[in-house]
């Protein structure tokens, strides 16, 4: 989401009241998520390197306590992936060519297509988390009126939203030089994104 919207959720963080460490452990699942790779297809370049990770249920929301949003944007900000923002998702395919992206399903649910017109339609609903590298095709295709996702990204790496195929060629070099964020977005320094994003060496 555009810096204007990220200032705004940062806003309303300075108010809200946030799970402790303890109380954000116990609510999250160690989940093993599912890996999915896409190609380039010609119009969007997805990643070469790193697939999506989708951790269905990774966080327990039924508490009432505290607000879905608020659970998920505090667990993201603790393990380092910040510039959060809380909304829906673009219904026209786009991509960040130079950072990597988690949206964790606040409320709601919701088919969100994934790797560009030709690749996969996902069903989430609340509690699930995607991951999705740089360079990854998505956009929203159905969702229930309640549908919040909490958006945020990891320390390193420069916002951007890529639509027209013409950037394809100079997005695709920028997209390879993106490297692997030092943590997992659900748990942190151990959590299964480090294993699973390793660039394969290349066969000669």
């Amino acid at each position: 989401m555009p810096i204007k919207d990220q200032i705004k959720n940062l806003a309303k963080k300075f108010v809200e009241d946030h799970p402790d460490a303890a109380t954000l452990r116990a609510l999250v699942r160690a989940r093993k998520p599912t890996a999915i790779r896409f190609q380039d297809d010609g119009i969007v370049p997805n990643n070469p390197h790193f697939p999506v990770l989708l951790y269905r249920g990774a966080v327990n929301l039924k508490t009432r306590r505290f607000a879905p949003e608020v659970i998920i944007d505090t667990l993201f900000d603790r393990h380092g992936w910040g510039r959060s923002w809380r909304d829906t998702v673009y219904d026209f395919v786009h991509y960040h060519s130079q950072i990597h992206e988690v949206m964790g399903v606040a409320r709601g649910m919701a088919r969100i297509e994934c790797g560009g017109i030709k690749g996969r339609i996902l069903s989430v609903k609340a509690g699930d988390v995607l991951v999705l590298p740089a360079g990854t095709g998505h956009r929203l295709i159905e969702s229930s009126r309640d549908f919040l996702v909490v958006g945020a990204y990891p320390q390193e790496g420069t916002y951007d939203e890529c639509t027209d195929t013409r950037e394809r060629p100079d997005a695709s070099k920028r997209v390879a030089k993106v490297r692997k964020p030092k943590t997992d977005p659900v748990l942190g320094a151990g959590g299964p994104l480090l294993k699973s994003w390793r660039i394969k060496p290349s066969r000669s």
